[in-house]
């Protein structure tokens, strides 16, 4: 059995990603308003701003890959 995906699915599905990615972090940041940001933290967060203006996207790959290797 094989799996094929049209581009357009796809790329909604990604689109969908990135959005809960973005609210996952807006929701850790409202349960954690007291905790200061190491400046490592600060770098990654103003890094993570930049790319979410610039409109820059998670390929499929590196999605799996990240929850492969935080668990």
């Amino acid at each position: 059995m094989s799996v094929s995906f049209n581009e357009e699915p796809l790329k909604v599905v990604l689109d969908k990603l990135d959005l809960i990615r973005i609210e996952l972090c807006k929701l850790r940041a409202m349960l954690l308003p007291e905790e200061e940001l190491s400046e490592e933290e600060k770098k990654e967060l103003a890094d993570a701003r930049r790319e979410i203006a610039e409109g820059v996207s998670v390929s499929l790959e590196d999605l799996i890959e990240e929850f492969e290797n935080s668990g």
